[in-house]
């Protein structure tokens, strides 16, 4: 490990990485739609920066301005990501479904990645915690997500503040949707890490992960 960076520096690294992955699969449902994937990378790589190349995360990030620079890359992720799926539904409005399905598949691709790493995710807070080393929510210094209840059967939390719906809206779209993407993701992740939880949405906003009935 770098002398310049620490563990919650290459664990946001991941979590990009993770998104870059996922946007991957969103261009490969944009080639599938017939959509012209070469132009369309070049219009959005030019408006928002490409993805990150590979290599080591200290061989590429500034070193004179760690925190920026992540911010950065976290930005320019869902802002491409956020122009994909524009386009995709611009194309065809009833694609959106397949960008459902898309979510649910990496967030149980997510869910077996941890199984594989032999992590046993006992409780509610295990599962919680592992949530949010896939996830995109802004710098940890947005503090997005206020915890209400972490206890092992539950965890409850709202979010206090939303990082995501200028880059949405900026690509024409409802940031609800970006949410109902990131519930099915959730939902996804919790049941197959662990089916004896499960992730609901309240209508007034909380979310939980708890122990299923």
């Amino acid at each position: 490990m770098s002398l310049f960076l620490g563990k919650i520096h290459y664990w946001l690294f991941n979590k990009i990485l993770w998104f870059e992955g996922l946007e991957d699969e969103i261009i490969k449902l944009a080639k599938e739609e017939g959509l012209d994937i070469v132009t369309l990378s070049n219009e959005i790589n030019t408006k928002y920066g490409g993805k990150l190349p590979n290599m080591p995360l200290e061989e590429m990030i500034d070193k004179g301005n760690i925190h920026g620079w992540l911010q950065e890359k976290i930005r320019a992720a869902e802002g491409r990501m956020a122009a994909w799926t524009s386009n995709i539904i611009k194309n065809d409005n009833d694609a959106f479904v397949k960008i459902e399905n898309i979510y649910m598949g990496q967030g149980i691709k997510a869910a077996k990645e941890v199984k594989t790493e032999e992590i046993e995710l006992k409780t509610a807070k295990d599962i919680y915690n592992s949530v949010n080393d896939y996830i995109l929510d802004g710098m940890p210094c947005d503090r997005v997500n206020e915890v209400l209840i972490s206890d092992e059967d539950r965890v409850e939390w709202k979010r206090r503040v939303c990082v995501h719906k200028e880059m949405w809206e900026k690509e024409n779209l409802n940031v609800d949707d970006f949410y109902i993407l990131r519930s099915l993701w959730i939902k996804a992740f919790v049941n197959t890490v662990n089916s004896d939880y499960e992730y609901i949405e309240q209508e007034n906003g909380i979310k939980v992960i708890k122990k299923s009935i």
